[in-house]
């Protein structure tokens, strides 16, 4: 992937042969204006002859390109998997680039001078555990049972905000607001997308007004797929389509059962590929996504399905910008909210929902890409080392 730079492969401990030890060392040709460790994922970089970059989730193509980022700004990079316990920093690096996971024992090895900057996916976790917590919480009072950890999304203790100098965003301001606390300048860099449909000119509208679809990744609780079920069963008159790992969480299964797979409105279809034709179809065949997750850090299935153009009907704390034109933000994601905003979007007249559609594919393919993501991800880093050069100059004078 890296075929105009040089590519050094290291591991530690050296006799290691796993890959989350695998150090990646790239070469920028632009000279050299220091080093830069990047600690997040090393996959993309350790692709066979012909392999892509995995599509399974954003993190793995932006991974590539903050690498590539600092490439083309002159610096040489080394990249770990933020999972690598066993490294050992054996350079003096200028800038440290870093996931959550690890900060603080990576950040005490650099030098005091090193530019620290964390990376941000998700929510800050003290936020984010206390709300997924609070799901589960009043998911066991409303059906009197207990999901396990699965259903929620659970992230480890950090103090990767207290360590860093700067931070960067997927999300908008609800995510960039759970880190204001550490009084650290935080940025935001929009998240970008796997795959980019076209505009569907024989779609619907008309037909599918009452079709819906939630999709998303692990803990079913969390990303509010339970209070979506009971919306739907109590509404037979509307139809749901369900995309996600639903059957790796076997408590979840276990609780909602007859609403899964015993519905005649409701089909859970399972984990599915987006690049393939099935997705298109049921895209195609859905007018909006229902999406009330407890937390996130920039929406990236929200943001899929919008570049398929559904109209989004999702939580605040989804960290998507949805204006009133395209779609709706739940405010507090009660069963109530829910039926009602369902009921609001498909009683609008077809020509409505046709252009609430499209506005909301064009605000994806407008703000949402990797193009996007690669010029506002340079744009963050320009910002924050002439900060931290101006910084430096001060502390001179």
């Amino acid at each position: 992937m890296f075929k105009r730079f040089g590519v050094e492969i290291r591991k530690f401990p050296p006799d290691h042969n796993g890959k989350l030890e695998t150090v990646v060392s790239l070469v920028s040709k632009y000279g050299s204006h220091g080093n830069v460790l990047l600690s997040y994922l090393n996959e993309p970089f350790l692709l066979d002859e012909g392999e892509s970059i995995p599509n399974s989730h954003t993190n793995y193509w932006e991974c590539w390109q903050m690498a590539e980022t600092f490439l083309e700004l002159g610096y040489y990079v080394d990249v770990i998997n933020s999972y690598n316990y066993s490294f050992i920093s054996d350079k003096n690096y200028d800038i440290f680039v870093g996931h959550r996971n690890q900060y603080e024992r990576i950040a005490k090895m650099l030098r005091e001078d090193c530019l620290k900057i964390a990376h941000f996916d998700t929510a800050h976790w003290l936020y984010n555990n206390f709300a997924t917590y609070k799901r589960s919480y009043d998911l066991q009072k409303r059906r009197g049972v207990s999901v396990s950890r699965l259903s929620q999304r659970i992230i480890e203790y950090n103090t990767a905000i207290e360590c860093a100098d700067f931070g960067v965003v997927l999300g908008n301001d609800f995510t960039i607001n759970t880190f204001r606390y550490a009084r650290k300048p935080v940025l935001r860099v929009p998240i970008s997308t796997c795959e980019m449909y076209p505009w569907s000119v024989t779609k619907n509208f008309e037909i599918c007004r009452n079709n819906y679809l939630w999709f998303g990744s692990s803990a079913m609780v969390h990303k509010g797929l339970d209070l979506v079920l009971e919306a739907f069963y109590d509404m037979p008159e509307y139809n749901l389509t369900i995309c996600g790992p639903v059957g790796k969480e076997d408590y979840f299964v276990q609780a909602y059962y007859k609403e899964l797979y015993q519905c005649r409105n409701i089909n859970t279809i399972g984990w599915i590929d987006t690049s393939s034709s099935d997705f298109v179809n049921i895209l195609n065949n859905c007018i909006g996504l229902i999406f009330p997750s407890c937390s996130e850090g920039g929406g990236g299935s929200v943001i899929a399905c919008m570049h398929g153009g559904l109209i989004p009907i999702v939580s605040y704390e989804s960290s998507v910008d949805v204006g009133d034109d395209f779609g709706i933000i739940l405010k507090n994601s009660s069963l109530e909210e829910i039926k009602s905003s369902i009921r609001k979007i498909s009683n609008l007249p077809s020509d409505q929902l046709q252009c609430m559609a499209r506005k909301s594919w064009e605000f994806a393919r407008k703000y949402h890409t990797r193009d996007r993501f690669a010029t506002e991800y340079r744009k963050a880093i320009e910002f924050i080392l002439n900060a931290h050069n101006m910084n430096n100059m001060a502390g001179i004078q």
